[in-house]
């Protein structure tokens, strides 16, 4: 006979790490994808569902480690994730053109993707060993903390993780104290790099100019989000039939699995980093809109239990892995209308892939863990 106190002890045991509302939220998102998936790639619903059962299930295991269980991880994680890196640099499998796998003899793995967590973690742990007595250079060192797993993501090449990689790393440095005297000049500087492109468009993406640093497909992303049309059967391609698609779904959309960009396969990688296009073709700007509220709503309940977590560890780390969601959202959604070159970045939850499913359900059950283990008012 089952012994209801015990029953109860026992599921009391199983919910306590969860936050409601994050879970409200990640379903009602998943949800979203659900939905999607079943118009864009209905053949793949049944590993997407394998997926979202691992992911929730990491969520969970993760949601029930306290902080400091995750501070003792931090650095041997990034040791490895830097390691793993200079692995695939040197004996990496080489798959179109890039160099982003290591084979270990019974699986393949793909060190960027553990840096998009490990690096957080790792400067988090770096800034809480140096609370109190943070100076200028201990900025510094946290900058080339970052620029090493960087740089070799942006090696192999790899742009989307390195970009992914580096916003993490870059809002654990803003959030731990960076001083705006340091932050603007950068921004200037980055904004008259901008307007450099756009000005010198025709001239600095003639077939002969170089792009120190950049690899030519990168330099071909840049130029064709200029103009599109200049490469429309190639590089443009993607571009131009994903701003048809988001133009097209005007305000509510041409309804579910109507979408004539999706079904006649004129929209590349439509379950994957361009799912967003078919849902703005099928479901309009109110669809969109819907998602863009979802995103809003876990970023603002992150922040807040950012803003509640009982150490700097805590608390930086629960602010990077928020606003990671916001970089991977902003990205995609940049990429799907044509304003931001397309990088590969997919919509947080909603695209199809087990490996960046998991990664930000493991943030998700970061952010529960922190808030479970606040500090009390």
């Amino acid at each position: 006979m089952i012994n209801l106190t015990d029953l109860r002890l026992f599921l009391l045991r199983l919910v306590r790490p969860i936050d409601p509302f994050l879970l409200g939220v990640t379903l009602c998102i998943m949800a979203c994808a659900y939905l999607m998936m079943l118009s864009a790639s209905p053949e793949r619903m049944n590993a997407h569902i394998l997926n979202i059962i691992v992911a929730l299930g990491v969520m969970w295991i993760i949601a029930s480690q306290p902080p400091p269980r995750l501070h003792s991880f931090a650095l041997p994680l990034y040791v490895l994730g830097v390691l793993l890196l200079i692995g695939v640099a040197l004996f990496g499998d080489i798959s179109k053109g890039a160099r982003r796998w290591l084979n270990l003899g019974v699986m393949r793995i793909q060190p960027s993707e553990l840096m998009k967590i490990a690096m957080p973690l790792m400067l988090a742990w770096y800034f809480q060993k140096r609370e109190g007595a943070l100076k200028v250079r201990d900025f510094l060192i946290a900058t080339l903390l970052l620029a090493m797993p960087v740089g070799l993501i942006a090696a192999q090449p790899d742009l989307g993780t390195a970009i992914l990689v580096l916003g993490a790393g870059v809002f654990v440095i803003f959030f731990a104290g960076l001083s705006w005297k340091l932050i603007i000049p950068v921004g200037v500087l980055g904004i008259a790099a901008v307007v450099a492109v756009i000005i010198f468009q025709t001239d600095i993406c003639a077939p002969e100019v170089n792009w120190p640093g950049l690899h030519d497909y990168q330099k071909h992303r840049v130029c064709t989000l200029l103009d599109p049309s200049s490469d429309p059967r190639g590089k443009g391609f993607h571009t131009i039939q994903s701003t048809i698609a988001v133009g097209s779904g005007g305000f509510l959309g041409k309804g579910w699995r109507q979408g004539t960009q999706t079904h006649l396969d004129f929209l590349p990688e439509r379950h994957t980093d361009f799912i967003l296009a078919v849902i703005s073709e099928e479901f309009g700007l109110a669809g969109v809109l819907i998602i863009a509220i979802l995103y809003c709503l876990l970023i603002a309940r992150g922040l807040m239990i950012a803003s509640n977590a009982a150490t700097l560890f805590a608390r930086l780390l629960a602010g990077s892995v928020t606003m990671i969601f916001f970089t991977y959202a902003f990205v995609n959604m940049g990429m799907v209308s044509g304003i931001l070159p397309v990088v590969g970045v997919p919509l947080p939850m909603v695209s199809y892939g087990g490996t960046a499913l998991v990664t930000l359900c493991l943030g998700i059950g970061i952010l529960m863990s922190v808030q479970q283990h606040r500090r009390r008012r």
